[in-house]
């Protein structure tokens, strides 16, 4: 695996849980002692909002258009260990312009059979950047807004790997406090006992994403597990 720095949230189809992923992942990482780019390119600019109040000490920038995008995400990883971009849930030309320059792309879906066929559409500009780059950037599928009762079947398992891509076996729960978080101006862990859960699980998902990159406790001290 190569130098991991941009992180795309990528899916064509709004709804779907890209600004909670984004806001939670520069969070997640901050946290941890990076330095993190928070990059919106969506036009409702939701992400950026959120995160100003989330975690101010993370920087966020406006990547408006594709030749923003094209031009200025890659002088950006030059000054932050990882630049989250919350792509858009519409726009070909900007999505394809962020996995052009995308290390990883993580595709936030509903956890439904009819969903993940969705994503036959939606991951088409995905292909084609892959095509382009030599497989480049890898990619994986995070389940959101899971029912109580859900089960990943094999046909959804089958619906992703037909696509080239894996689903991780951690995701997001059908929550209130998801829904919530942006009005308070917060992410999940720093919402009390409510956000317990979701936290544990938004902690699960970022592990299974980046392995190797969650911040190790030695002797009471914190320290850095060697990048898997």
């Amino acid at each position: 695996m190569g130098l991991i720095v941009i992180i795309v949230i990528a899916n064509s189809k709004g709804g779907v849980g890209k600004s909670t992923i984004a806001v939670h992942l520069a969070a997640w990482l901050h946290e941890q002692g990076y330095r993190v780019i928070l990059a919106d390119c969506d036009a409702q600019q939701s992400s950026s909002e959120w995160a100003k109040e989330a975690v101010p000490a993370v920087r966020s920038v406006s990547l408006p258009d594709p030749d923003a995008i094209l031009d200025r995400l890659p002088l950006l990883d030059q000054e932050a260990d990882f630049v989250i971009a919350d792509g858009p849930g519409s726009n070909t030309e900007t999505s394809r312009a962020l996995l052009l320059r995308a290390d990883l792309a993580l595709v936030p879906c509903k956890a439904s059979m009819l969903e993940v066929r969705a994503l036959t559409q939606a991951t088409n500009v995905l292909r084609q950047a892959q095509d382009i780059r030599g497989g480049v950037p890898r990619a994986m599928i995070a389940l959101t807004m899971i029912g109580k009762t859900y089960r990943l079947t094999q046909d959804m398992k089958d619906a992703a790997t037909a696509l080239g891509l894996t689903v991780a076996t951690s995701g997001l729960t059908q929550r209130q406090v998801y829904a919530d978080a942006p009005g308070q101006g917060a992410v999940v862990w720093k919402l009390g006992s409510r956000g317990k859960d979701a936290a544990e699980e938004v902690d699960a998902l970022f592990a299974e994403l980046l392995p190797g990159k969650r911040t190790m406790y030695v002797n009471g001290r914190q320290t850095r597990k060697a990048v898997a």
